[in-house]
Order: C-alpha cells, then sequence, then structure tokens
C-alpha cells in the first residue's frame, strides 16, 4: 500500500501531458506506452537496496605547531614537559570564564609543579573596541615586570578596559603610570599583537580563547588546537594522557 501511494504521489507529479490528456483528447498508445515506462523506471529506483549508513566519524584534532616561543611571556618552568599557548582577547567573557575558573586549577595543579608551561598570546577581535588596548598594555606592563599581574586584572575585568581603568589598574600594582599611558599611546606593541592575531587565523583559530596544548619541543610546541573556554578537567584529562605517552 505505501509503495502505491508513492507511486501514484510521483505519478501525479509527472508533466501534465504525460498524466492525461484532456477530456477532448483521446490518449495515444505511445503516450500510454512513454507513461508506462517513466512508471517502472520509477519503480526500479525505489526497490533498488539503499547503500549503508556508515557510522558517523569523529573529526580528526586539529594539529598545531609553533617553532620558536622566544620573548613570549610565560608561567612555569622552561623545562616542562608539556607546553599550553593561549591566544586571548581581555574583553572576551569567555576568555574572562576561563581565567577565572579553568586557569586557577591549571595554574595550581600543572603550572606551578612544573608539568606545564603556559605562553600568553593574543587575538583581541575587531568587534571589542578595548581588545586591542589591553592587549598592547599588557605587554607595555612587561616592560615594568607586571605583564601577568595587569594581565590577571584586565582578565577578570573585561568590562573596564578603558583607558582611565587600565591606568587605575596599574596605580594599584604600584607601576609608573605616565609610562604605561605613553607606551599605550604610541602603539609601541601593535604590530606584535596583530602577528599573534595572523598566527592565530594561520593555525585555524575561529574564536577566544584559542589553545595550543602539546608536548614541549624545545623552544616551541607541537600539539592538538583547542577552542572555547574549556573547564578544568577537560585540560586535566588531556595532559595526563600526554603525560602518560
Amino acid at each position: 500500500m505505501k509503495k502505491f501511494f508513492v507511486y501514484a504521489t510521483l505519478f501525479a507529479a509527472l508533466p501534465l501531458g504525460a498524466q492525461k490528456t484532456n477530456e477532448k483528447t483521446p490518449m495515444t498508445r505511445q503516450q500510454g506506452d512513454e507513461i508506462l515506462q517513466e512508471l517502472r523506471q520509477i519503480r526500479q529506483l525505489l526497490e533498488k537496496p539503499a547503500k549503508p549508513v556508515s557510522a558517523p566519524q569523529e573529526d580528526a584534532p586539529t594539529r598545531a605547531r609553533i617553532a620558536d616561543l622566544s620573548g613570549v611571556p610565560m608561567l612555569g618552568s622552561n623545562n616542562a614537559p608539556l607546553t599550553i599557548v593561549e591566544y586571548t582577547d581581555y574583553q572576551c567573557p569567555y576568555c574572562q570564564r576561563f581565567h577565572v575558573t579553568g586557569f586557577v586549577e591549571l595554574k595550581k595543579a600543572y603550572i606551578d609543579t612544573g608539568k606545564v608551561r603556559f605562553f600568553s598570546k593574543d587575538m583581541p577581535l575587531d568587534f571589542h573596541p578595548n581588545a586591542m588596548r589591553a592587549a598592547m598594555a599588557a605587554r607595555c606592563a612587561g616592560e615594568q615586570g607586571k605583564f601577568w599581574e595587569l594581565r590577571d586584572t584586565m582578565g577578570a575585568n573585561p568590562n573596564s578596559l578603558d583607558m582611565e581603568h587600565i591606568v587605575g589598574f596599574a596605580a594599584n600594582l604600584k607601576m609608573d603610570t605616565g609610562a604605561l599611558r605613553a607606551c599605550i599611546d604610541g602603539g609601541k606593541y601593535k604590530e606584535r599583537v596583530q602577528s599573534d592575531v595572523l598566527e592565530a587565523m594561520k593555525i585555524g583559530a575561529n574564536g577566544t580563547p584559542t589553545f595550543i596544548v602539546g608536548k614541549s619541543v624545545g623552544n616551541g610546541v607541537d600539539g592538538e588546537l583547542v577552542v572555547g573556554a574549556m573547564p578544568f578537567q577537560m585540560f586535566d584529562a588531556k595532559l595526563k594522557e600526554l603525560l602518560a605517552k
């Protein structure tokens, strides 16, 4: 019954002239033969066994490698067997989520214990008007030995990254605020930040935060791309897997 319904439906979809002529003109034998031939072809297609659908396959992880991380701000031991590189946007709420949750546990369990070295790179998104300023501010703070301190403060306050707030954060950290402001306004590190963005795009980063998690290879890293504010449990499982190899 079901096949008959399908045949009838498909027959109804044939061109009007192929279905029948109008009531005043009788159907010729040739027209009838053409309709029967089309129906036979439709039946053959319907009764042809369907190809088995293969089980869905998980996408292979995206590999990413950076040969030299020299000069990039780093936390942890330079001799750590594993490396994480983060591409961040200080105005990104997802980066804030990672910063105040997963990163805290990651630092305690892996960075401070010498198992992981953590590098910070920039990926300010165009639609975040304060992100580029914050990225340059962190690098300028590095000149005063306060990169990580200012980074931590800005990372926890993505909605307060106008110049006055950044200078206020710097004052609380006992920094030379005049030198910091001049460094930011002068755009000293703008090209380096833009270079990070191009690098992130090249390796396949399509959102922030993005990470490369893998084995330390000299001054670089060879690992997998991880996109998003993943919880500590995800990093923990991946790092344990790498350490076991």
